[in-house]
């Protein structure tokens, strides 16, 4: 078919669906059209910018018939900002729609297409529940701020909705120590600051990424610390893995402490700026009343990627004996520190090493025959193959796989089923409100 949109060409679209990246999804003479700003069940006109053989990127320039699920936007950079995709979107409605790209994606990537999607367990207020801030700064902004959408150009800030007060409160008083001559020369080098928080104990630790360690740093940490009251701990990671990376493989402390301090469900854990830790603590304890349960006599439990020991102690503080598995070694030793600090030590065991690597070891693999569950929160790009594969020749009696993107989760329950396992549920949670992504519990049990 030929088709006769070239950008530049105005048109009126129906919309009928959104992609996580919070572009709305119409058709034009056979065409997909992609466009910021519609919602499904929306007519808008919009002007065709970039054209492809088999899809269309469209600007908005008018919505003309609304949805019932628009809401006003509560942030005035939403829609200019990446950080957020759905704060157009009524809360309720963003929870059915997460529902649905979990089903979308098990059927259509995964082929399960009679699995039950449970209805997305979400907050009770969505709004400032971030306890991370990865900030950008660049020289020729005023303001730190954060990336456009599908850009790495820069919104400049005062102020982010999302995050929690503690870091929200950050932000101008960096903006004005970047802007003050005793500290700006602070941070010539610096490419990004990460901000991170703890709701209970109130620590606040501010990190500034360069590309190798900053004397001017270190020479005015004591000032700029003095600047950024509510502040507990500042330091300088350096050496990032590339060009994007928003924190380096090494860090030193140049002020303070390098911890910070999290309750959630009576288990108490200490993590540091590098570490990888849940960005919504709410979500993680209803994680945790889902799962406790399952755990009402003890079980073996083998925890793979297992970071600081979030889920391992909340296992071993239910009465299981756990082995957990982790590639970053600093991230093992915060998970052996926070063992001791809930007095779980001898209920729960960390090793350190890739889990392809580790699982193909004798003696961990008689700890996987052993176990009752085997649990799995792997990075975004989800479990290598081997790491399945080891999982499913072993016969664990049951996988219980926590991820934060459908596709890769869809993926490998593939493989998973297609070596004897079931699916027995499937649960949502909305780890991170006002965007295009979900977090998703999947209950296996060996056939």
């Amino acid at each position: 078919m030929t088709i006769s949109v070239s950008p530049g060409t105005e048109l009126e679209l129906a919309f009928t669906d959104l992609l996580a990246n919070g572009q709305a999804v119409g058709r034009a003479e056979g065409i997909v059209v992609f466009c910021f700003g519609p919602l499904p069940k929306e007519r808008a006109r919009v002007r065709i910018t970039t054209l492809k053989p088999k899809y269309a990127v469209a600007d908005l320039l008018e919505i003309i018939e609304h949805s019932a699920e628009r809401v006003a936007p509560f942030c005035p950079v939403f829609g200019t900002c990446g950080g957020c995709q759905l704060q157009h979107f009524d809360y309720a409605a963003q929870l059915a729609w997460k529902r649905e790209v979990v089903r979308n994606a098990l059927e259509r990537i995964g082929g399960f297409a009679d699995v039950m999607v449970s209805e997305t367990i979400g907050m009770q207020f969505p709004r400032a529940y971030r306890n991370k801030m990865s900030l950008v700064v660049d020289r020729a902004c005023e303001r730190v701020g954060f990336y456009k959408q599908r850009s790495h150009d820069i919104v400049q800030i005062g102020a982010c909705p999302i995050v929690l007060p503690r870091l929200d409160e950050q932000i101008p008083k960096i903006n004005a120590a970047k802007g003050d001559a005793g500290t700006a020369g602070a941070f010539a080098r610096v490419r990004h600051i990460v901000t991170r928080t703890a709701r209970a104990s109130g620590n606040v630790v501010v990190t500034l990424t360069s590309d190798r360690p900053e004397s001017a740093l270190k020479d005015s940490a004591p000032a700029l610390l003095g600047r950024l009251t509510g502040v507990t701990g500042l330091t300088n990671s350096y050496d990032p893995s590339g060009p994007n990376a928003i924190l380096g493989r090494k860090q030193h402390v140049l002020a303070g402490s390098a911890t910070i301090e999290e309750s959630i469900a009576g288990l108490r854990y200490r993590v540091s700026a590098g570490s990888f830790f849940q960005v919504n603590v709410e979500i993680v304890e209803r994680i945790f009343n889902h799962l406790e349960p399952r755990l009402k006599k003890p079980l073996r439990i083998l925890d793979l990627y297992c970071g600081a020991g979030t889920f391992a102690l909340f296992f071993a503080k239910h009465g299981a004996t756990v082995v957990g598995i982790e590639e970053s070694s600093q991230a093992v030793a915060e998970a052996r520190e926070n063992a001791d600090l809930n007095g779980l030590q001898t209920r729960v065991r960390f090793r350190h090493g890739f889990a392809g690597d580790v699982l193909a070891r004798p003696d961990v693999a008689a700890e996987i025959a052993g176990a009752d569950a085997i649990f799995l929160d792997p990075p975004r790009k989800g479990c290598e193959e081997r790491v399945l594969a080891r999982i499913a020749a072993r016969h664990a009696r049951a996988v219980w796989y926590l991820s934060c993107d459908p596709a890769t989760l869809a993926r490998d329950l593939k493989f998973l089923a297609a070596k004897g396992y079931r699916i027995g549920e499937v649960q949502p949670f909305d780890m991170f409100p006002q965007t295009g992504h979900v977090e998703t519990l999947a209950l296996l049990s060996a056939s």
